[in-house]
C-alpha cells in the first residue's frame, strides 16, 4: 500500500487535516506533512494515518489518547485524533509535533560524537525513566523515532504501550527488537517490557557511534560481540544493554548512574504485569490532608521517604542534529556544584571568604531565626545523615530550639527545560518532619505556572533531611516551607521552619 500513499496528496482529513506532502511510511501506515490550528494561526504539523478496521480503530484510538496525556520535554506530544473514511478506507489518524529531522537521516552521512551520543543518550534515558515510571514501554527506540524539534532532542509517542500488553506482530521483528520478542524464546516473548527498551537503546548506541548495529547470531545464544574501538563509557553501557538475558540487562535509572561515572547498585527488577490486568501506577507521593495534633501524630519511621520518586540524574541540553561532517562537538550540561553544609555540629565555624563570581551562595552555619531565610542552591550529592537517639513521644515543654536543615536533595530538571524559562518560576511545597527529622509528607502550596517544575520539586522536597526542632531538649515534630526558584542557570530554595 506504500504506493498508494502518495497518491492521497491534498486530501483533507476528517475536514479539518489537509495532507500536504507525503513524509514516509510503511505498508501500514503513512505521515504526512499537515496544519493545525493553534489558537489564531495554522502552524506545521504531522499527522500519522493507519487504516483501521472496528476493532482496530477504537485499540489504537484509546492508545493514542493515554500517550496524550503524558508530557515529557523530550517526548513528542500528540494533539489530536479521531476516525476518518477515506476512499472506502476506515482510517485512523493522530496529529502530532512535526520534527524537522530524525537520527537515521543523519547517520548515513556520519557517526555522531562522543559528545553527541551522550546527549542522546541522556535524552532518551530521561524519556525512558519517565515512561518506565507511569507503566509504559517505547517499544520502538530506533534512529528514525529519534528526532530534532527546534534545539530539543524528542522521541516519537505513537506507538506506546502499557508493559506487558501483547506485541502487535511478533512475526515481524526489526534488528532493534530484544532477542525475547521472538516467537517461543521465553514465557514473557510475547509482552512489551522495559528491558526490550534497554535492548534496542543498546542497539542504537552502537549504531550512533559507528554506523553499524551490532550482529546478533540469534541460533548461537550469544550476547552480541561488540566493537573494541567504543569509548568508555559507552562501551559498559552497551554491554550490559545487550545482554540476551531480560532479567540481566541494566534498567535505565542504572545506566544513568554509570554516565555519571558510579557504578551501579543491581536493581531487581519487576516484571510486567499479566494479559488483563492493570499495571500498577507510579506511587503518587503523599499529601497531607489535616495536621492533627503533635499528641497523635506517629514517630515512627517516614512512609513518604520509602516511596520517594527515583529522579534520573540527567541534566545534559540536546541540541539540533547536525549532518555537516565538521559540526563542533557538544557538550553535556553541567549541574551546580555542590555545597552541603556539615551535618555535625559546629562551635565555632571559621568565617567565609566573600563569594566570587563563580561561586553559589552557602547556607549559613551560624543560629539563625526562623523569619530570615537564605537562599540554597540545590545540591547534588546527599549528605549522609546521623541518627539520633530514640526521643520520646509526648510534646516536652521549655525552650524551643530552632530546627536546622541537614541535606537538600536538588530537584533533578533538564537544562533543556531551563532554556524555556523567562525570569524565575517559584514553586512553594510544605513538607511535614518527624521528630527525627525525616520528611512524612509533602504538598504543593504553590505549584507556580510549570507542572514540569512543581513536580520536580514536589519529588525533590520529600528527600530532604533536618536536625528538628527541640523543645526541653526533645525533638519534636516541624513543619517547614520550601520555595523553590528555578532559573536557567540554577536552582535556588529558601527553608523556612513554620511550625513551632
Amino acid at each position: 500500500m506504500s504506493d498508494t500513499w502518495k497518491q492521497w496528496e491534498g486530501q483533507i482529513v476528517d475536514a479539518t487535516f489537509p495532507l500536504l506532502r507525503y513524509l514516509g511510511g510503511t505498508e501500514h501506515s503513512a505521515v504526512f506533512l499537515t496544519e493545525r490550528r493553534d489558537g489564531d494561526r495554522l502552524v506545521r504539523a504531522a499527522i500519522k494515518l493507519i487504516p483501521a478496521a472496528s476493532d482496530e480503530g477504537e485499540i489504537q484510538l484509546s492508545r493514542w489518547k493515554q500517550s496524550a496525556e503524558l508530557s515529557h520535554p523530550h517526548l513528542i506530544p500528540l494533539f489530536e485524533m479521531g476516525r476518518f473514511e477515506l476512499d472506502g478506507v476506515q482510517m485512523a489518524y493522530a496529529v502530532m509535533e512535526c520534527a524537522e529531522e530524525n537520527l537515521a537521516q543523519v547517520l548515513p552521512d556520519r557517526a555522531l560524537t562522543p559528545a553527541e551520543a551522550r546527549e542522546m543518550l541522556e535524552s532518551v534515558l530521561d524519556v525512558l525513566a519517565y515512561l518506565h515510571r507511569k507503566g509504559f514501554v517505547h517499544g520502538h527506540i530506533k534512529p528514525v523515532n529519534i528526532m530534532a524539534s527546534g534545539d530539543q532532542l524528542k522521541v516519537s509517542s505513537d506507538r506506546l504501550r502499557r508493559a506487558g500488553e501483547l506485541l502487535d506482530d511478533a512475526g515481524d521483528q526489526s534488528a532493534y527488537d530484544a532477542p525475547e520478542y521472538a516467537g517461543g524464546v521465553l514465557p514473557m516473548s510475547q509482552t512489551m517490557t522495559s528491558a526490550g527498551d534497554v535492548w534496542s537503546l543498546g542497539m542504537t548506541l552502537v549504531e550512533t557511534l559507528t554506523q553499524k548495529l551490532p550482529v546478533v547470531r540469534t541460533s548461537e545464544q550469544q550476547d552480541p560481540s561488540l566493537p573494541q574501538s567504543l569509548q568508555e563509557p559507552f562501551l559498559d553501557v552497551a554491554r550490559h544493554c545487550l545482554l540476551r538475558h531480560p532479567q540481566a540487562r541494566w534498567t535505565v535509572d542504572q545506566i544513568a548512574v554509570r554516565l555519571e561515572g558510579r557504578a551501579p547498585v543491581p536493581q531487581p527488577r519487576i516484571a510486567p504485569p499479566a494479559e488483563g490486568s492493570t499495571p500498577a501506577r507510579e506511587p503518587k507521593p503523599v499529601t497531607q490532608q489535616s495536621r492533627p495534633h503533635a499528641k497523635r501524630r506517629s514517630s515512627a519511621a517516614p512512609i513518604a521517604v520509602g516511596f520517594a520518586l527515583l529522579l534520573a540524574a540527567i541534566l545534559a541540553g540536546p541540541k539540533l542534529l547536525r549532518r555537516h561532517s565538521d559540526s563542533p562537538q557538544v557538550s553535556s550540561a553541567t549541574a551546580d556544584q555542590p555545597v552541603i553544609p556539615s551535618a555535625t555540629r559546629q562551635e565555632a565555624a571559621p568565617q567565609q571568604p566573600p563569594p566570587t563570581k563563580s561561586s553559589r551562595p552557602i547556607m549559613a552555619k551560624e543560629e539563625r531565626a526562623p523569619k530570615a531565610p537564605v537562599p540554597v542552591p540545590a545540591s547534588i550529592h546527599p549528605q549522609p545523615i546521623h541518627e539520633e537517639e530514640p526521643i520520646g513521644r509526648n510534646l516536652p515543654s521549655g525552650a524551643v530550639v530552632h530546627g536546622e536543615v541537614l541535606h537538600q536533595a536538588p530537584p533533578e530538571v533538564l537544562q533543556s527545560a531551563r532554556n524555556s524559562i523567562r525570569g524565575t518560576v517559584k514553586v512553594r511545597v510544605k513538607v511535614n518532619v518527624d521528630r527525627s527529622g525525616n520528611v512524612e509528607d509533602a504538598e504543593l502550596e504553590s505549584r507556580g505556572p510549570s507542572k514540569y517544575f512543581a513536580r520536580a520539586a514536589l519529588g525533590a522536597a520529600q528527600l530532604w533531611k533536618f536536625k528538628p526542632p527541640k523543645v526541653g531538649g526533645q525533638g519534636v515534630l516541624s513543619t517547614w516551607i520550601l520555595q523553590y526558584e528555578f532559573t536557567r542557570d540554577q536552582t535556588t530554595v529558601v527553608p523556612t521552619q513554620e511550625m513551632p
